[in-house]
């Protein structure tokens, strides 16, 4: 391996998770050459093959892992518990800046690539042109633009509304043109004033108009499925990944369909559960904590037990979705920035998974392998492999074995540079 050069750095770990799934593997080292993983092997053995003028990084007992995955987030918002009229009343300008914090935040997390799920104007696009040029850090990006949604719709604050088919397949073209990488479109209502979150809001033909138009552009699509009604169609409109699945009814109750359910998993739909969302999982997190230090009041407790008792509701219908064999289709999306929904905790949704009945590797290759292929980029991101980016991440302990250790990020590595 004479023919390396000073872009190579050799990393050595106590252990080494690939995300292709199984066990970790012990004593492991990773050479890196030019932004891309060279060779994977046992930690003596590729020390014997560097030369010896290429740079070591030794993690000690850390377990490397391939960069995390978040297929949902939107950037552009604080996640500070304000309503979206109080964050919508920002400039565009103050939302670059908010994305460009929030970049940060997720990447120090070990989210070295994520999905933009909508952005007003074009915020979306101004943050992945920042990360591109280098101005700001940040993971990989792909961006959807404005997501597209019906007059009066969720997030119609975006500024891309489309009535109808012909409107549709307009605002796939417009998008396209300025740059998005995929297409977002909103089938159902959501937290936006106004929308009821378990009514549709397109039919079967006008989802069906937003596939056809992004095939042609050789785009995958991503559809905002919280009504039991509006998953129906988007399997019947042949949407590549649904967000929320929640099966909402408009009395606002979750009801689960396994006629829904058989129906996504003969189709091979991508599922993005989004868990933290809908059980708050923040404020749980929080409340434990306090429960923890002897320090919750009455109140507190009583808020606690209700927030368990509504995750266990939402949770149990994940249950019933794997008992449909959709388990290596689901991939995590924490839906940061919305609610109180802060940057820099994927590791939330993966305890989520693991409650709901994963493993922590199927969580771990949940976030990795599986979160790449569903958003096309598994030809370059999303295991420990000769050939790949070498976007990596070191927890402290082995995340196949402990979902805890998502929450102990030790180490960053972007195209090969560690930044953190």
């Amino acid at each position: 391996m004479s023919s390396q050069t000073s872009t190579s750095v050799l990393i050595l770990a106590g252990r080494l998770a690939d995300g292709l799934g199984g066990a970790s593997r012990a004593d492991q080292a990773v050479l890196v050459e030019a932004g891309r993983i060279r060779a994977v092997g046992s930690r003596e053995a590729m020390r014997r093959q560097v030369a010896p003028e290429v740079e070591v990084v030794d993690l000690g007992a850390a377990c490397l892992a391939p960069g995390l995955i978040d297929s949902h987030t939107h950037l552009s918002l604080a996640g500070d518990g304000r309503p979206y009229t109080e964050m919508f009343a920002e400039t565009d300008e103050m939302m670059v800046l908010t994305g460009a914090l929030n970049l940060r935040r997720h990447l120090a997390a070990g989210i070295t690539t994520i999905r933009e799920h909508g952005a007003r104007n074009r915020v979306g696009f101004t943050l992945k042109e920042g990360l591109a040029r280098g101005y700001i850090p940040g993971p990989r990006m792909q961006v959807s633009g404005r997501p597209i949604t019906c007059t009066g719709g969720h997030f119609h604050m975006c500024n891309e509304i489309a009535d109808g088919e012909e409107e549709i397949r307009r605002s796939v073209r417009r998008l396209v043109h300025e740059g998005a990488d995929y297409i977002k479109i909103m089938a159902s209502g959501g937290g936006t004033a106004g929308t009821i979150p378990g009514r549709a809001s397109y039919e079967t033909a006008e989802l069906r108009a937003a596939v056809h138009e992004a095939r042609a552009f050789g785009r995958l699509t991503a559809a905002h499925c919280r009504a039991r009604e509006s998953m129906l169609r988007a399997v019947e409109a042949g949407i590549d990944l649904m967000e929320h699945a929640e099966f909402l009814d408009p009395d606002d109750q979750l009801r689960f369909d396994p006629k829904i359910a058989e129906m996504m998993a003969a189709s091979g739909i991508w599922i993005s559960p989004t868990l933290q969302a809908w059980t708050r999982y923040p404020r749980i997190v929080e409340l434990r904590t306090r429960r923890d230090a002897e320090i919750l009041s009455p109140d507190e407790s009583t808020e606690l037990e209700t927030l368990e008792a509504r995750a266990e509701l939402r949770l149990d219908v994940m249950r019933r979705m794997l008992d449909y064999g959709v388990r290596d289709r689901v991939v995590p999306g924490t839906d940061s920035g919305v609610a109180s929904l802060a940057f820099g905790h994927l590791d939330y949704d993966l305890q989520l998974l693991v409650r709901a009945g994963f493993t922590p590797g199927e969580a771990l290759v949940s976030a990795t392998r599986l979160s790449a292929e569903a958003i096309g980029m598994g030809s370059e991101i999303g295991t420990v492999a000769p050939g790949k980016a070498a976007d990596l991440v070191a927890f402290d302990g082995d995340p196949t074995v402990d979902v805890g250790a998502f929450s102990r990020v030790v180490a960053v590595f972007q195209a090969g540079q560690r930044v953190r």
